[in-house]
This record gives structure tokens, sequence and C-alpha cells, in this order.
């Protein structure tokens, strides 16, 4: 069972293709045929790429016969959005921190 990286998991979705394939992967579970006929690149190429996001925890793969078939693994999509929950609460509240300053802290404009 592959574990989720957080560091690994972040950096392998800066890169469009990887990206590209999570997106496939969201639809349905795929073979690395069926993606490299989904994407301008070669097999070898998305292999390497699922290695990548397989090592982050974010996709995991069967045996389907003489093929393995890709899925996004839902622990490690769930630990991600976890995080991303985190920021988003600390933005609001900082954000709500900033709505609720003292009115002595903000500029006064003089009147004429």
């Amino acid at each position: 069972m592959t574990t989720y990286d957080p560091a690994l998991s972040w950096a392998a979705l800066g890169d469009p293709t990887r990206r590209a394939i999570v997106e496939c992967l969201a639809q349905r579970p795929r073979a690395v045929g069926e993606l490299a006929e989904q994407l301008p690149i070669s097999r070898p190429a998305v292999s390497q790429h699922l290695k990548m996001l397989k090592d982050a925890g974010l996709v995991t793969d069967r045996a389907a016969g003489t093929r393995r078939l890709y899925r996004l693994n839902p622990e490690g999509v769930a630990a991600m959005r976890d995080q991303l929950d985190t920021y988003w609460g600390r933005a609001l509240r900082g954000y709500q921190d900033a709505v609720e300053e003292p009115a002595k802290e903000r500029p006064t404009q003089e009147k004429p």
C-alpha cells in the first residue's frame, strides 16, 4: 500500500501532464495505454508520471490480466483535501481578523 506523502503530492501536481493524468483517472480507472491515447506523450513517459503519482500516494494500481489499471487513491486525495481545508480555514480566519480590526487602526480621512 502506498502512503500519502504531502511534499511529493504537491510537487507531483505541479506538473501539467500529471494533473492531466489525475483528471483522466478522476473519470475512471485506466491502463497506461488508455492514458497515452489521451495525452501527447509516449507510454513510457506516462508510466514514469504514474510512478511519481503512486510514490506520492495519489494513485494506486492493480493487475487486470496482462495489464495494470491505475486509479486515484481516495485516501491520498482526501488527505490533500484536508490540507486545503486547513489552509482555507486559516485564510478565512485571517480575513475575519482583518475585518474586525478596531477602527483606531484604520486610517481616517480629514475633512476640509
